[in-house]
């Protein structure tokens, strides 16, 4: 599944909704992405100021991964 972010609250939505899929309390995809469960809590609420550090480990735990579309490849333009 691709999904479009564009906002921290997309972002927030896409991982409760992939949360819920896999029949993951918020308890147990912060222990599988190694962050505390105030941290799922507002990444699933949308807030902008998480740690892309740990944004990633989670979406690792939820078995995806993050893709930047639209940006030159190096060796584009000078």
């Amino acid at each position: 599944m691709v999904a479009r972010i564009d906002s921290p609250t997309a972002l927030g939505q896409a991982v409760r909704d992939a949360r819920k899929q896999l029949n993951l309390t918020q308890p147990q995809l912060a222990l599988a992405g190694g962050v505390g469960v105030r941290f799922i809590v507002e990444l699933e609420a949308g807030k902008p100021t998480v740690r892309l550090e740990s944004v990633l480990r989670v979406l690792h735990a939820l078995g995806g991964e993050l893709q930047v579309d639209g940006l030159p490849t190096p060796g584009e333009g000078a």
